[in-house]
């Protein structure tokens, strides 16, 4: 069980995967109003920097789960160094129907929304992990600038404008789901620059290491399209941003 190994070579010195930096995440805790002792869920948790910085700074608890051993290995390093591994634990799984043994204060999933099939599906998952009263978060893109064509779109990430929705449509859609919007946190153009550049050097250094490998011919395309493409479509099209809901 893995994610793409694209993934595992560009974002392997990724703390974060995601366009949060870690000052988003420490804006994020604050503004949630963590309390010592508040138990968290994380599905998709990566490399488990949200985690283990709010075990660090705001001493709650949690559990991570990730469908990549590497990330999953990080994250339990970085819980190490942190000294928070008495608190946070991370799982090797896939993501996808997993429910926590216990209710949950935050149910959160930050970017991986696809393990329910898209928004809704997700927040209804996350749901059976949370108490009553709990919060729910979610890290989702969304459109700054509705992209005119499909190939913008697509080099976007998407396979179709309709993909994502702009930030008021996302906003209006968790009223209409019977959610209340109470907090957000907003990723900006540094903080994508931040998780897509740093991809660059990865993979160049992979290249380096690696000549030989049936891989570089892949790692080699994503390099030399994937700069060009991120300064004209990605910074300037796409947004993304995590969500708090309570339902209502």
């Amino acid at each position: 069980m893995d994610i793409p190994r694209i993934f595992t070579i560009s974002e392997s010195a990724h703390r974060i995967h995601n366009p949060f930096t870690p000052e988003k995440y420490a804006t994020l805790g604050r503004a949630l109003r963590l309390q010592p002792g508040d138990r968290v869920l994380d599905l998709g948790s990566g490399s488990g920097e949200m985690l283990c910085t709010w075990a660090r700074d705001h001493a709650i608890t949690g559990v991570g789960v990730d469908m990549s051993p590497l990330f999953s290995q990080q994250a339990r390093q970085r819980a190490e160094a942190l000294g928070v591994s008495h608190a946070v634990t991370f799982i090797h799984s896939d993501a996808s129907g997993f429910v926590a043994s216990a209710p949950c204060d935050v149910a959160a999933c930050i970017g991986a929304t696809w393990i329910g099939g898209g928004v809704a599906g997700t927040l209804a998952l996350l749901e059976k992990s949370l108490k009553p009263g709990g919060l729910l978060l979610i890290g989702e893109p969304y459109w700054r600038l509705l992209p005119p064509t499909e190939a913008i779109a697509r080099a976007c990430g998407a396979t179709a404008p309709g993909d994502f929705l702009t930030l008021p449509e996302r906003v209006a859609s968790f009223s209409s789901s019977g959610y209340d919007l109470v907090e957000m946190v907003l990723a900006d153009q540094d903080g994508w620059d931040r998780y897509e550049a740093a991809k660059w050097l990865t993979m160049r250094r992979w290249l380096d290491e690696n000549p030989g490998d049936d891989f570089a011919g892949e790692v080699r395309a994503q390099l030399t399209e994937a700069p060009l493409r991120h300064v004209t479509y990605t910074r300037e099209y796409l947004g993304w941003g995590v969500f708090a809901l309570l339902a209502r």
